[in-house]
């Protein structure tokens, strides 16, 4: 997704000469910003700090994904930055009435998590199917107690998020020769719409949840959609934590409504250790890494500075997020 770019703005200074200011809201390690040095004026900040230094920023870096710093330290009227850019696919944790309303320009880490997302589904797909975890605890308590797995081929999968995650994983669910249906916001060519949603998950045995964070999705997962689901199908988050109404999901996989599930995110992150979703039956629980392979930070720095690169040169920006739906429109 392409959109016409705010240009780089004159700097701080008009006539010093000097290059725009780019603040970065920081969590180590740091990004790599090398290629920018004498092209931009590196300022760093935390929670703390960031209120203060934004009207004296030019482009924002949210380095730390995982802080709310920028919603609560936005400015209204006056001095702003004039493009943000978030390293993650997610926007939900920056948006605020006064950066939808801006001007500014919001861009996401689109394309870099796609395939190692739809990888770790996969994964979860097979170890659920073959009882992996079952097999890992028998091991450590040294039983030797045969069980059957289930086989994939000719399985249903309902993806939920038509975006380019979703899109990878139906791929890479069909590579495995899963059935596999596509749900988005709006129905088109190949993909459901949401009027489709409940009769595609009531036939899956495997529903994986995509999508991003809206009004529209926030809790839809809830009890009633766990109850349409068949007894022997498991569902999967791999989209935003919030999409899924934990306490629903809990009651389902206690009464067994559900054969099983798999969260990669939480409502609330950390998840803390006195969290009842540990002891679950049926439920794998991962730390928000689905995404998160080998070399991901230098990917996110690499594909900034590439941007960055872009906007300098008064080029179109990629990934430009539409700031009322929450996320890149796609196809």
């Amino acid at each position: 997704m392409t959109a016409p770019t705010p240009g780089p703005p004159p700097a701080s200074d008009p006539g010093s000469g000097s290059p725009p200011t780019l603040l970065v809201l920081d969590t180590d390690p740091l990004p790599r910003l090398g290629r920018l040095t004498g092209r931009a004026r590196v300022e760093h900040a935390d929670e703390s700090t960031l209120a203060e230094r934004l009207p004296h920023a030019d482009v924002l870096l949210v380095w730390d994904f995982a802080s709310h710093a920028v919603r609560h330290a936005w400015p209204g009227e006056g001095p702003r930055p004039r493009w943000v850019h978030t390293a993650s696919a997610g926007v939900d944790h920056l948006m605020c009435p006064e950066l939808t309303e801006s001007d500014t320009v919001v861009t996401n880490a689109r394309g870099i998590f796609d395939q190692p997302i739809a990888e770790y589904v996969a994964a979860l797909v097979l170890a659920m199917a073959k009882d992996l975890p079952r097999t890992l605890e028998l091991q450590r308590a040294r039983e030797w107690r045969h069980r059957e797995g289930q086989r994939v081929a000719g399985t249903r999968a309902c993806v939920v998020g038509s975006g380019p995650i979703g899109r990878t994983i139906a791929r890479t669910l069909k590579a495995l020769d899963i059935t596999t249906a596509l749900v988005g916001r709006v129905p088109r060519t190949g993909i459901h719409g949401p009027d489709d949603l409940d009769r595609l998950m009531s036939r899956a045995d495997w529903v994986i949840a995509a999508a991003p964070l809206t009004e529209q999705t926030q809790g839809m997962f809830d009890l009633r959609r766990f109850g349409v689901m068949q007894p022997s199908a498991r569902f999967i988050n791999v989209g935003r934590g919030q999409l899924v109404v934990e306490d629903a999901l809990a009651e389902a996989l206690t009464k067994r409504w559900i054969a099983g599930a798999a969260l990669d995110v939480f409502e609330h992150e950390p998840l803390g250790p006195d969290s009842p979703l540990w002891g679950l039956p049926g439920l794998i629980v991962s730390p928000h890494m689905s995404g998160d392979t080998i070399g991901w930070r230098d990917e996110l720095g690499k594909q900034f500075v590439e941007l960055y690169e872009r906007w300098e040169a008064g080029r179109p920006l990629l990934n430009v997020v539409d700031k009322q739906r929450g996320y890149v429109p796609g196809r």
